[in-house]
């Protein structure tokens, strides 16, 4: 009675876990785990937050730079005492020192705020490559999730047809029995049995191919094992197609993260070609310092010297290039280049993009075009099957004949559902071009 009562509360311990386990994933939950967890996001949030930082440090460039230092000299023999301007034969002086100084350069060809404006560009370049790498990845995670989809479909019709034929073979074996059909009939039957089970297995294991694929894209622990995702009526996403203008979808996918890389990259070139032409303006700086010193050759105190040591000071500084092996020339030269390529970027950005959606807006007629007319053969094969099915239950019919009819009406419905679930795909990558988030 004891052991059955820890075996009934281990039972009932591990019954969560197992529910746990078993739980079936959302397109989104995937979509949102991943962000979460995939290593390349994880690494350029890491290059976002490196950029933070040095656009804060631009900024803190403008705080004047203070620097303080304390010296303290022995000297033996012969020597000079600064003080008095003593000499001092063969005697151990010591010399105390310290000083403190703030320097600021008043202007130097802007440089500071244009170093400001190009680590704040740099900054949103890591934002949008950030958002680049999560919708490629919603992208191929909705691929995979209907991938899976198509799978379970398939794996239901290959379960279907095993089931009607195993139904057939027990009705052919009691008609041989009965001696109404020859035993090459059952033979036949038993051969196509075997070859819907072949099927059937063909089907398990792709579905456990997309599986193990989404698993992978999301980069799954190993203690999610019984992974699954929950089942949708595709029937009612593969709405009727309607074409959209190139240019309306062109235009309302102007935003996306690819399209803003490059104009941001050609601002951030202009800024470097401000940078550069800055270098050959001249620079006005400012300085301050104060400093004091102490030596044992005089009687008075340590404080009374450094109070009578004093030495306060105020520096402008005016510096000029004049000649610099032509480095400043180069880089200006360089930096106009810079800028015409990123101008050449935007414009190749852009003609991507626009023969991308071209290219998808043709896909997805075409698949809506393979959609209908395997949905329309679908019908006239199950037709067909029909009345095959009839005649061959009134012994009118050969099991050759069946086996034919029946191959054929799988492969149709095959090529149906992959129609079907091509069909969606493309049209949520036309509603990703529209700006609307990828779901299910």
């Amino acid at each position: 009675m004891k052991k059955s009562l820890n075996l009934l509360s281990l039972l009932l311990l591990l019954t969560p876990l197992s529910l746990q386990a078993q739980e079936r994933w959302s397109l989104q939950r995937c979509i949102e785990y991943a962000w979460e967890n995939n290593l390349n996001i994880k690494q350029q949030e890491l290059n976002i937050e490196q950029s933070e930082n040095n656009l804060a440090q631009s900024k803190l460039n403008y705080i004047p730079s203070v620097s303080a230092s304390a010296n303290h000299s022995m000297n033996w023999g012969r020597s000079v005492n600064m003080n008095d301007l003593q000499i001092i034969e063969n005697k151990l002086s010591q010399n105390t020192s310290a000083s403190a100084r703030a320097s600021i350069n008043l202007f130097e060809g802007f440089l500071k705020g244009n170093e400001i404006k190009s680590n704040s560009v740099i900054r949103d370049i890591s934002v949008k490559e950030t958002d680049r790498l999560k919708n490629n990845i919603s992208i191929e995670i909705a691929r995979s999730y209907l991938q899976i989809l198509l799978s379970k479909e398939i794996v239901k019709s290959a379960t279907e047809s095993l089931n009607s034929v195993d139904a057939q073979v027990e009705r052919t074996k009691k008609m041989v029995e009965q001696g109404s059909v020859a035993y090459s009939s059952l033979l036949e039957m038993e051969a196509q049995l075997a070859s819907e089970r072949v099927q059937l297995v063909n089907a398990n294991n792709q579905l456990s191919t997309t599986l193990l694929t989404l698993k992978q894209l999301l980069d799954l622990e190993n203690s999610v094992v019984n992974f699954d995702i929950e089942e949708i009526n595709v029937d009612l996403l593969a709405k009727v197609f309607h074409e959209e203008e190139i240019d309306i979808l062109f235009e309302s996918s102007s935003n996306l993260p690819q399209i803003k890389i490059s104009e941001l990259n050609l601002q951030n070139s202009n800024i470097q070609l401000d940078i550069a032409k800055g270098r050959a303006m001249p620079v006005l700086s400012f300085s301050a310092g104060y400093g004091s010193s102490f030596s044992d050759a005089r009687d008075k105190t340590f404080f009374e010297q450094f109070k009578d040591n004093r030495n306060p000071s105020i520096t402008l500084g005016l510096s000029v290039p004049i000649f610099s092996n032509y480095r400043i020339r180069t880089g200006i030269k360089n930096a106009k280049i810079a800028v015409q390529k990123a101008e050449i970027d935007v414009r190749s950005s852009r003609q991507l993009l626009y023969k991308e959606i071209q290219q998808v807006n043709n896909d997805a007629r075409a698949s809506y075009e393979k959609y209908m007319a395997s949905e329309t053969n679908v019908t006239a094969m199950e037709e067909s099957f029909r009345y095959v099915h009839e005649r061959f239950e009134l012994g009118i019919l050969n099991a050759t004949d069946y086996t034919v009819a029946r191959t054929n009406l799988f492969r149709a419905r095959s090529d149906y559902y992959q129609s079907k679930y091509q069909y969606v795909f493309q049209l949520k990558i036309l509603d990703f071009y529209r700006g609307v988030p990828i779901s299910l």
